[in-house]
This record gives C-alpha cells, sequence and structure tokens, in this order.
C-alpha cells in the first residue's frame, strides 16, 4: 500500500523530491488556503536551510574524512533536517500565511466577499519575462459587464499599447502578408508593451519595438543598453547595441524588411495562418535566444486578439499614419 502524504506537511516529504511542487501547484487549484500554508512553510524551511548551509560554511571544511560526496550528502541531509525543524516554525510561515492570505479569493458569503457576478469577469493579465501577457479573461454573455481597466493597470497598459500601435501594424501587414495583431503582439512582447525600449543615456527613446540589434550592417543610429541573453538554456545580463529609429512607423518597416529579406525567415512568412506555427518558427530561425520565445509569443497574441477585433485582414490596405515622437514612452 503507497504512503500518502499531505503536501502542507512538509517534515514528512523527502526534501528532493521531485513531484512536490507539482502537487503543491495542484493543490493550489482545488484548496488555495491550504496551499498557501504549504508553501508558505516550504519558504520556512528553505530559509532554515540558508542558516544551516551559513554555519556549515563557518566550520572548518578540512579533514580526512572530508571529501566531495560527503559535503553532498551533509546538504542533502541539512536540506532534511531544515524541513523537520520548519514543522514547529520560528513565525515565518504564520507571518507569510496572514499577510497573504488576503490576497486569496474569499468563500461566498463571507464578509469581503464580492457582492456582484462582474467581478468574476475581471481581465485577469499576468505579465512573463519580460513582458509576455497571458490573454485575458472575457466576461460570457450571462455575466455583466466588467469594470474598464483603471488608469495605470497592467490591462490599461496593454490596451493602450495595442490603440496606439495599430495604425503601424496595420499599414505594414499587407506588405508583409502577417497578419496585423501578430506585429501588435511581437512588438508588445519585445518592448514590455512600450515601457522597456532601448533608450539612449540621455533617455531619448530608440523606438525600436522590435528588439532589433545594430550589427556592422546596420548604418543608421544606434543605442547601447543591457539586455537579457539565454547560452546554452542558461539566462545573463550583457551589453547590446540596438538600432534607434526616428518614428515608429520606420520601427515596423524595418521589422518587416528584415523577415522578408532573410531567407531564414521565410517559414515564419509561410506559416502566418497559425500563431502557434509562426512563433515556433521565428524562435527556431533564432529571431530570439530565449529558450521560450514561441511560447511567450503566442500567448502575446492571443492576448492581443481578445482585446479587440483581432483578425485584421493581412490584405487589407491601410495608410501609414503620421507619427507622434513620444506618444509610447
Amino acid at each position: 500500500m503507497a504512503l500518502r502524504v499531505s503536501v502542507g506537511d512538509i517534515s514528512a516529504q523527502f526534501a528532493l523530491d521531485a513531484n512536490a511542487l507539482g502537487n503543491l501547484k495542484l493543490q493550489a487549484k482545488n484548496d488555495p488556503k491550504q496551499a498557501l500554508s504549504a508553501a508558505a512553510s516550504q519558504f520556512e524551511a528553505l530559509f532554515m536551510q540558508m542558516l544551516l548551509k551559513s554555519m556549515r560554511d563557518a566550520l572548518p571544511q578540512d579533514g580526512p574524512l572530508t571529501s566531495d560526496t560527503s559535503k553532498t550528502y551533509t546538504g542533502m541531509f541539512d536540506q532534511q533536517i531544515a524541513q523537520q525543524l520548519s514543522k514547529k516554525g520560528i513565525g515565518i510561515a504564520d507571518m507569510l500565511v496572514k499577510q497573504l492570505s488576503k490576497t486569496l479569493p474569499q468563500a461566498p458569503g463571507s464578509p469581503d466577499a464580492p457582492t456582484t457576478t462582474s467581478a468574476k469577469a475581471r481581465s485577469a493579465i499576468v505579465l512573463q519575462a519580460p513582458a509576455t501577457m497571458i490573454a485575458p479573461v472575457r466576461p460570457s454573455a450571462k455575466d455583466a459587464p466588467a469594470a474598464p481597466p483603471t488608469a495605470g493597470s497592467v490591462a490599461a497598459t496593454v490596451q493602450g499599447f495595442i490603440d496606439k500601435v495599430r495604425p503601424y501594424a496595420e499599414a505594414v501587414a499587407q506588405k508583409m502578408g502577417v497578419p496585423a495583431h501578430y506585429l501588435i503582439a511581437q512588438a508588445g512582447l519585445e518592448s514590455g508593451w512600450g515601457k522597456s525600449q532601448p533608450r539612449a543615456s540621455d533617455g531619448t527613446l530608440s523606438r525600436n519595438l522590435f528588439g532589433i540589434k545594430a550589427t556592422a550592417a546596420w548604418k543608421g543610429a544606434t543605442v547601447t543598453n543591457v539586455t537579457t541573453e539565454y547560452t546554452a538554456g542558461q539566462m545573463e545580463k550583457t551589453t547590446a547595441s540596438f538600432r534607434a529609429y526616428g518614428s515608429y512607423t520606420d520601427s515596423f518597416q524595418d521589422f518587416a524588411r528584415l523577415l522578408q529579406k532573410s531567407r531564414r525567415y521565410a517559414s515564419a512568412l509561410a506559416n502566418t495562418h497559425d500563431a502557434g506555427k509562426y512563433a515556433t518558427s521565428l524562435q527556431q530561425a533564432g529571431y530570439a535566444t530565449d529558450p521560450l520565445y514561441a511560447e511567450k509569443l503566442t500567448r502575446a497574441i492571443q492576448t492581443v486578439a481578445r482585446y479587440g477585433p483581432a483578425a485584421i485582414p493581412a490584405t487589407q490596405v491601410v495608410s501609414a499614419p503620421a507619427d507622434k515622437r513620444d506618444d509610447l514612452a
């Protein structure tokens, strides 16, 4: 008979159990309150493990019985002891539960529970590294309309970005044969929805919405910024030179030229009928080093699609808009 251990009782779990996190995620869906307590206990155990490690490091490390193997087993032992000690706790878990329980959904009928059905229909958007948005929840026909996004909220930031760059995207969509909302989503992903554009040392915007770097062949203006790259799956910070544009029209047009003139992006342009295939083709062609780039771009496209009239025909002829130099500052 298999031994079943409660997720909340971390003292009875093996410290290196790879399934523990998965079980905790599952419990978070079924019983958020109990999962919060378990997560807080895990955090307290991690803190205590750090204390034990600090004490170990303060002791002499050399000896006749000291080896890499003994150090490995000592670390595993400390990890397990930390979980055992966290059962009694030192107060950190209780403090976390007290603070974070206020953010959990309230049970129906409780004093803090929502009194209108529209609360269930609020758009929920989550930012991802660096700024990918998960598609928001739209209210169903049976729900009351959700309140509009408040100024300064994440939803308002995304909606504002979509509204501002839509004309520029539409202007090049017809030439590229790429749906305009694909372009909007990629510009949003690369620029943090307009908030993380590369800037010059004096703060001047580069208007580079697609994160295009300045190679030796680039003869235009440039800015140097810190950026995140992935090498062999490992994330690291580095500095890079990025192209700078005089307008957002130039940014979209340069992105269009990049995809159309480079053979390696031919597969992406051939898969514009499917957002997932388009995103995967870009990643495979080396557009970005992030191993999750295709997944993030696909979700960003879904987000833009659900915010408004999504399927903007790629064949629709639209005049290029006049640029406002700081409309996304």
